[in-house]
């Protein structure tokens, strides 16, 4: 009877540790999710290079006044980007960019022949992205306006001046040759002095291209 009663209870033991390890599979613990698959960090974007090509426009406004009497060849200008440089709508250099322009040529001209000539370009112009890039451009060119009338009345007081003595000192003889030596010595005063200089006024718009292309990375 008691080996009976040992036996049965042997048996209901075993019967609740399968009832037990049978619950435990089925059975997961509340909460206990499977991990989340893990999202592959997207690839750094792809650097775009844009390139203002060779006879770009570039708008200049200059800051300082430039004249042949004092202006020299090398003399830097400072001046800013009057309109925004633009490549397939994307901004290279903002409007009001800080540029850098030389004078290329200060040309007093001569005492007798040719007019007095300047020019400017330039060489330096803040991108959009902060850097400072050198650049080349074409030049602009100002001459100053001829003085044929003004070396014309020059010999003329001259001649009148010189015909007035004449005539004070001989008559009409010396008036002939008073005007002759009047219009020399006017003509000499012409080959004496220069003509008027070459002027770029500041803020005067100045229209370059590009004769070397600018690359940004954006």
């Amino acid at each position: 009877m008691k080996n009976l009663v040992g036996i049965t209870l042997l048996l209901a033991m075993v019967a609740c540790n399968r009832s037990e390890n049978v619950a435990a599979v089925k059975a997961p613990e509340v909460g206990a999710l499977a991990p989340a698959p893990v999202t592959p960090a997207p690839p750094p974007p792809v650097p775009v290079t844009i390139t203002a090509p060779v006879g770009k426009r570039l708008r200049v406004r200059t800051g300082a006044t430039l004249s042949t009497k004092t202006a020299r060849a090398g003399e830097t200008v400072p001046a800013v980007l009057a309109e925004p440089l633009v490549v397939d709508g994307v901004v290279l250099a903002k409007a009001g960019a800080p540029v850098t322009a030389v004078v290329g040529v200060s040309d007093p001209g001569g005492r007798v022949k040719g007019v007095a000539s300047i020019s400017v370009r330039a060489t330096r112009l803040e991108l959009a992205d902060g850097r400072t890039v050198d650049v080349v451009t074409s030049s602009y060119v100002r001459a100053a306006p001829h003085t044929k009338k003004k070396d014309a009345l020059k010999v003329g007081i001259g001649s009148g001046i010189g015909a007035a003595i004449g005539a004070i000192a001989g008559g009409g003889k010396g008036a002939a040759i008073g005007a002759g030596a009047g219009a020399g010595a006017g003509a000499g005063t012409v080959m004496a002095t220069r003509g008027d200089p070459a002027v770029i006024p500041s803020e005067t718009l100045l229209t370059l291209t590009l004769r070397s292309p600018i690359t940004m990375m954006q």
